[in-house]
């Protein structure tokens, strides 16, 4: 938590913990998974950890931080604060309505379950989670090969990026200025009032009401002008980050990945060494696949994070990615639950219930279809548009 917004304010506690929980019990189901394929502890003890994490994860993802998104939603709008507690569970019943009523459509069960049982919390979860699962990766098959091959990355020079930098540090100057000035403009008025109360009498009162200290000034106005400067510092410095990182990517655009698998699948794919390598393949796989997902869906967060927060929505916001984050994590157990060779999968089936393990995988093609689709055609368009945003003086 203090490593992804270290740089922002996330004052509740509650946030931080709901936050850290999240991501804790997510992580713990991926440590589940290597648990089967490695074999530890008894089957009885993992069995009662499954059902234990998504218990947890489904308290939090269902009641927990909808209900708390709702509550800090209504903290924001002065008129609803005398009664936010009661608007709030107007919000989480809202919530519950419509995520009822998303499992009606779509084929994800089986009659003969009941309404209170876990295959209805986590039938419903899975096709939210799939669903923005393979809006990410379309969008992500497409826009990682634009991100880094040289013939898309924009050409940046250095007296772009020094260009931008001298922006930043002129508008910093002024923040530093009107800064300057409500300070000596409260000192001014502090210094008005010690006076005010050592004059006494009529003429005392009469001046005091008259006469303005030199230099007053409209706070709220400045205070506002500061507001406005902050916020345009904080993009022209992602802004430069982000042309030192095109720039970097521009003279570092090869990998070595390629030439680790071609020099070592030959020999791990060998027929002889078949039999011995497949479970520590489906481990070393396995682990690549939970590392990347969970470095890449971070990296994305903190990205959204860093682009739309502010003093005021860091809590939501932050909830918001905790949602994403746990009914991403669940929909991978999902999916990864398919990829896992039968003598590993019988445990992870038997706590999942009777789910419909095929139409997530149908649901998952058809969407990663579709963003992939979108994502060529507006990076299309973005790349032909070409805008100069960041080289304007």
């Amino acid at each position: 938590m203090r490593q992804l917004f270290k740089d922002y304010e996330v004052r509740q506690y509650v946030v931080q913990v709901v936050f850290s929980i999240t991501f804790a019990f997510s992580c713990t189901m991926f440590e589940l998974i290597i648990f089967e394929i490695l074999g530890a502890l008894e089957t009885s003890s993992r069995y009662f950890h499954w059902k234990f994490n998504l218990y947890v994860i489904l308290l939090v993802l269902i009641f927990v931080v909808p209900f708390y998104i709702g509550y800090f939603v209504v903290s924001n709008i002065r008129l609803l604060q005398r009664q936010k507690l009661l608007f709030a569970c107007v919000v989480w019943f809202t919530f519950m309505y419509f995520f009822w009523k998303l499992g009606d459509p779509f084929p994800i069960l089986s009659p003969k379950h009941g309404i209170l049982s876990i295959e209805q919390l986590i039938s419903r979860v899975g096709v939210i989670g799939v669903t923005l699962m393979a809006l990410l990766s379309g969008f992500g098959a497409v826009n990682c090969p634009y991100t880094y091959m040289s013939y898309f990355l924009r050409n940046v020079t250095e007296s772009d990026i020094l260009a931008l930098e001298r922006r930043l540090l002129q508008t910093m100057d002024m923040i530093v200025s009107k800064k300057k000035r409500i300070a000596m403009t409260r000192r001014q008025m502090y210094q008005r009032g010690e006076d005010q109360n050592k004059q006494t009498g009529f003429w005392g009162m009469i001046k005091s009401v008259t006469s303005s200290p030199p230099g007053s000034e409209n706070l709220s106005l400045i205070q506002q002008e500061v507001d406005a400067l902050e916020e345009l510092s904080r993009q022209l410095f992602l802004e430069t980050v982000d042309l030192q990182a095109t720039k970097f990517r521009k003279s570092k655009n090869c990998s070595c990945i390629g030439i680790f698998c071609c020099s070592s699948v030959p020999y791990i794919c060998s027929p002889l060494q078949v039999k011995f390598w497949s479970q520590h393949i489906s481990f070393i796989l396995v682990g690549i696949i939970i590392v990347t997902s969970i470095r890449g869906l971070l990296i994305t967060l903190t990205k959204f994070f860093y682009a739309i927060s502010s003093s005021k929505s860091s809590n939501v916001i932050v909830l918001v990615l905790a949602q994403i984050m746990g009914m991403y994590f669940v929909s991978s157990v999902l999916l990864m639950r398919m990829s896992m060779p039968l003598e590993y999968r019988s445990i992870v089936t038997e706590v999942l219930g009777e789910l419909q393990f095929n139409f997530y995988h149908r649901w998952f093609d058809v969407i990663f279809l579709v963003s992939a689709l979108s994502s060529i055609l507006f990076l299309y368009l973005a790349h032909k548009q070409a805008p100069e945003k960041h080289m304007t003086p």
